[in-house]
This record gives C-alpha cells, sequence and structure tokens, in this order.
C-alpha cells in the first residue's frame, strides 16, 4: 500500500514539476481535480457560529470578524493550543506590529484580533488546549456542549489550503450541523496558483495526503 502510493505521488509531483509556469496546467486534470477536491470555498451564509480553527495569521479572526459585523453569525469559536510538533506557539506571522501581544496560544492570539476588531469578549467561545487540525474540532464541540449552546448551521473561517480538511473533521465533530467554509489565503497559495511553487506543491499535496491517512478509523466509525 506504501509503495503504490509512493509511486503515486512521485507520478503527480513529475507531472507538476512538467506544467509548472505553463499556462496549460489550469486545464490539467490532475491539476483542477486535486485544486477542486481541497479548495473548498463556498459563499457566506448567516450561521449560528463561526468556527476557526488554529492558526497564527491574523487574516482568519479578521475576516470572521467582518462576517460577525455583518450580522452572518452569533457566536465565534476560535481554537488552538500550540504545535505538538514543536511544543510551542510559533508566533504571529504577519501585521505583528498591530497584533504584537504575549500570546501563548493560537485561541489567545485569535481572540485578542477579534477583540481589536470589535468582536465584544462575550460572543467569543475560546478552546486553547488543541495542538492539531482534528483537535480543534471536537474540543470546540466539547466546549459548545459544556456552555450548552445550540449550533445548527456554522461556517469554517481556514486557510484556503487547509479548507477541505477542516471541513471533514468539523463535520465528523458536528455531524448534525451544515457546516459551509469560507477560506482566507495566507502564503500566497491559492486554487489558481499552488502548483507554481514548491511550497504550494508541498502544501495542497500535504493536505491531500491527510486527507485520506488521517481519516481512516474516523471515516469508518463515521460511516459503519
Amino acid at each position: 500500500m506504501e509503495v503504490a502510493s509512493l509511486g503515486l505521488w512521485e507520478n503527480v509531483l513529475a507531472i507538476i514539476f512538467v506544467l509548472q509556469w505553463s499556462n496549460k496546467a489550469m486545464n490539467n486534470r490532475i491539476i483542477t481535480d486535486i485544486s477542486n477536491y481541497i479548495f473548498v470555498s463556498d459563499e457566506p451564509e448567516k450561521v449560528d457560529a463561526i468556527f476557526l480553527p488554529g492558526g497564527s495569521h491574523p487574516e482568519q479572526p479578521e475576516y470572521a470578524a467582518e462576517l460577525y459585523h455583518k450580522g452572518y453569525a452569533k457566536w465565534l469559536i476560535p481554537s488552538g493550543g500550540i504545535s505538538v510538533k514543536s511544543n510551542k506557539w510559533h508566533g504571529v506571522r504577519s501585521k505583528a506590529d498591530i497584533y504584537n501581544g504575549d500570546y501563548q496560544s493560537d485561541c489567545e492570539f485569535f481572540t485578542d484580533v477579534l477583540i481589536k476588531n470589535g468582536v465584544p469578549a462575550n460572543v467569543i467561545i475560546g478552546e486553547n488546549k488543541s495542538g492539531h487540525t482534528r483537535d480543534n474540532a471536537f474540543f470546540s464541540r466539547k466546549i459548545v456542549d459544556q456552555k450548552g449552546i445550540e449550533i445548527n448551521t456554522a461556517l469554517i473561517v481556514c486557510k484556503a489550503f487547509h479548507a477541505r480538511r477542516c471541513l471533514m473533521l468539523y463535520q465528523m465533530a458536528f455531524p448534525k450541523v451544515n457546516i459551509i467554509v469560507s477560506p482566507v489565503y495566507c502564503y500566497n497559495i491559492t486554487k489558481e496558483n499552488w502548483f507554481e511553487t514548491e511550497q504550494g506543491i508541498d502544501r495542497v499535496l500535504g493536505e491531500l495526503a491527510r486527507c485520506g491517512n488521517q481519516f481512516v478509523g474516523d471515516i469508518k466509525e463515521y460511516l459503519l
């Protein structure tokens, strides 16, 4: 199974590099299929809550605050502790001159951004223990249940290349909730250009791999 998967990834990478910087790339079926799968994007709709899976880019909570002020949601639920890989918080990735607090977690950082963008503290339900996306989703479910908050509809604000995995995990954590995704672009990685840089290829194919190998047990439990 691992050998077959390795051969597949080698073939995909070979095709991407051959097509790199070519105007024909977006017409290639492999590129198009990967792009359509990973980059989930819906038009914002009025929902009960906005989920914010962890990160260190202020663009996520800034956009969530904008949606809140436009009346799209009642609750905002930022999630995230520190990285399980490095055992520390990575630090602010952009606009550090504006958001310059001594943040100790994704949740603390996101909460500060939300408040600085005019979101009342009493509508923010933070979760600061999770170290990866799966825990973002399931720990958010735990705190929502503890608070006794009813959520029937929700919107995820995440990085664009993270959208599919976020949707899968939050849908598993909230199986009865109708969830849509309205992402933001970070690292200059978009649906239209990810295959043009090594960073974009690594990010997107990394997400594609995780959408398979991280979900075997969860998918079986969810479906069977």
